[in-house]
C-alpha cells in the first residue's frame, strides 16, 4: 500500500465515490477511505426507488445506484481502504490558506492519521483531501425529550438499517416524530411490513420532507400527519409503553391542556440531520452556521487550500444526484489543483443572501480558477425561508445584474437548484448579492 497520494477522499457514499471517480480522471492517484465495510454510504440501506433521474435518466433503488458507481470505482485504480477510522487531520506548516496561498507543493502534505481493525494505526499523506463524511441523525437526547429511556426508541435512519439490511422489525405500533424524508419513507415502509403507525407527528406548521414523499408515503397508504404536535414525555421501564403528545400553544410550547397519551411499542425519529465535520474542528475551517457544513467556492473548496468538501457533509441535500454533482466537482478541482493545472491563488467574492433564503452554496465564488477550469454555469444551491406561490430570484454584483428569473411553489423543505453564468458578463469586483424576493419576505433591505 502506498504512503502519499495526490488525493484521499474521505467517504464511500454517493459524494465520496463521484469525487474519487473524477479525481482519478483527472490524473490523479486517489485512496477512498470508508469506515464501514463496503462503500455505498445510506445508499446500502434505501431499498425504495426514485434514485438517479437526474444523473442516470433511470428509475434506481439506493442500491443499483451505489452499485452502479462501485463499479465505476473498481474499473479504475483507485486504493479501497474499508474499515478504517480517520482520528486526526494535520496540516501543512504553515497551513495553506484561500486568502492568496497555495496548495501544499511539492513536499508538504496534508498528514491523516488512522485507525483499522486489519491495519491498525497508520499514517498517509495527500496533496489535496476531499471531505465526504455525510451526515448523522439527531437523537432524542438532541431535542430534549423527556421521561424514562426505555427500549424502543429509534433514529428513522436505525430502523430502516434494521429493516432493510437485517430482517428485524423495532416495533408493531410505532409513533414517528418528525416529517422528514426518512421519516415518511419509514412511516409507509412499517405500513408494508404489517406494522400500524399510530401517526407522524410534525413540530412545525408544514412538513418538513417533499411534497412527493407526503403523498407518497403518507397519503396513500392512510397514517395520519399532525402538524403543530410534538412527543413531549416517554413512558415505560424496559420498554416503551406510549408517549405523551401535546399541540403547540401560541408562543410555539407544547400546551399542556392538549396533552393525549398514545400507546405505541416504538418511537421513531426523524428529527434533523447534522454534517459529519467534528473532523476539521481542529483546523478552524470556516463553517456555515446554517448549513453546518464548511463555506465554499463553486469547486468546493473550503477556506483552507487543498481541502474540499461534499455531499451532505457540506449541505443536506434533497437529492442523491446533487450529492454526487459536488462530489464530482470536489474530486475534479482536487486532482487539477495537485496537477497545477489552476493555481488556488485566487480572487475569491464572497456571496451573500438577501431576502427570503434561508442559505445560499457556494458561500464564495473563485475567479481566477474559473479560466483554467473553463468553468460556464455555476449550480447555487438555496431553501426559502417561507413558502412563496411566487418569488423572484435576483443575482447582482454591485449596479451588474447577473441574473434573474420567476420561481413558483417553493417550499422550506425542498432545495432549489440554478444554474448562473458569473463568467459571461463584466468582471465581478464586488460580492454577490443572491436575493430571493416574496410579497411576505420583503426584499430584505428594508
Amino acid at each position: 500500500m502506498k504512503t502519499e497520494y495526490d488525493v484521499i477522499v474521505i467517504g464511500s457514499g454517493p459524494a465520496g465515490m463521484a469525487a474519487a471517480v473524477s479525481a482519478s480522471d483527472a490524473g490523479a492517484s486517489v485512496c477512498l477511505v470508508e469506515r464501514e465495510e463496503k462503500m455505498g454510504g445510506i445508499l446500502k440501506q434505501c431499498i425504495h426507488d426514485g434514485f438517479g433521474l437526474i444523473r442516470f435518466e433511470e428509475k434506481l433503488s439506493g442500491p443499483e445506484y451505489a452499485w452502479r458507481y462501485e463499479q465505476m470505482v473498481d474499473s479504475r485504480d483507485i486504493d479501497f481502504l474499508n474499515l478504517t477510522f480517520l482520528t486526526g487531520l494535520e496540516p501543512p506548516s504553515p497551513p495553506g490558506s484561500m486568502e492568496g496561498s497555495a496548495i501544499p507543493e511539492k513536499g508538504r502534505w496534508f498528514r491523516l492519521n488512522f485507525i483499522s481493525s486489519v491495519r491498525g494505526v497508520f499514517s498517509l499523506k495527500a496533496a489535496s483531501i476531499v471531505t465526504a463524511m455525510g451526515c448523522r441523525e439527531r437523537t432524542d437526547r438532541q431535542i430534549f425529550l423527556h421521561g424514562s429511556r426505555p427500549a424502543g426508541i429509534f433514529t428513522a435512519g436505525q430502523a430502516q438499517d434494521f429493516i432493510n439490511l437485517k430482517g428485524l422489525m423495532p416495533g408493531r405500533r410505532p409513533v414517528i416524530l418528525g416529517s422528514g424524508d426518512i421519516g415518511l419513507i419509514m412511516a409507509r415502509r412499517f405500513t408494508l411490513e404489517g406494522a400500524k403507525v399510530s401517526g407522524v407527528y410534525e413540530i412545525g406548521p408544514r412538513p418538513s420532507g417533499l411534497t412527493r414523499n407526503v403523498v407518497q408515503c403518507l397519503e396513500d397508504f392512510d397514517i395520519p400527519l399532525y402538524l403543530n404536535s410534538t412527543v413531549t414525555e416517554v413512558h415505560g421501564k424496559d420498554r416503551i409503553e406510549a408517549v405523551t403528545v401535546c399541540r403547540l400553544g401560541g408562543l410555539g410550547q407544547p400546551d399542556p391542556e392538549t396533552a393525549e397519551l398514545v400507546e405505541c411499542d416504538s418511537l421513531i425519529l426523524s428529527v434533523g440531520l447534522i454534517p459529519e465535520n467534528d473532523i476539521l474542528t481542529p483546523l478552524e475551517i470556516e463553517m456555515d452556521p446554517v448549513t453546518r457544513g464548511p463555506a465554499v467556492d463553486q469547486n468546493m473548496q473550503t477556506s483552507i487550500s487543498g481541502i474540499y468538501s461534499c455531499g451532505n457533509a457540506l449541505h443536506v441535500s434533497d437529492l442523491v444526484d446533487y450529492v454526487s454533482e459536488s462530489g464530482y466537482k470536489a474530486g475534479f478541482a482536487a486532482a487539477c489543483s495537485v496537477h497545477t493545472k489552476y493555481q488556488m491563488e485566487t480572487e475569491l467574492i464572497p456571496i451573500e443572501s438577501r431576502g427570503n433564503l434561508q442559505y445560499i452554496m457556494p458561500q464564495r465564488l473563485s475567479l481566477r480558477s474559473s479560466e483554467v477550469l473553463s468553468e460556464k454555469a455555476v449550480p447555487v444551491f438555496f431553501r426559502p425561508l417561507i413558502p412563496a406561490d411566487e418569488a423572484l430570484l435576483v443575482i447582482s454584483s454591485g449596479e451588474q445584474e447577473i441574473y434573474r428569473r420567476k420561481l413558483r411553489y417553493l417550499k422550506p423543505s425542498e432545495m432549489q437548484r440554478v444554474e448562473v453564468d458569473f463568467f459571461n458578463s463584466d468582471r465581478i469586483n464586488e460580492p454577490v448579492i443572491v436575493e430571493l424576493k416574496t410579497p411576505a419576505a420583503g426584499t430584505g433591505n428594508e
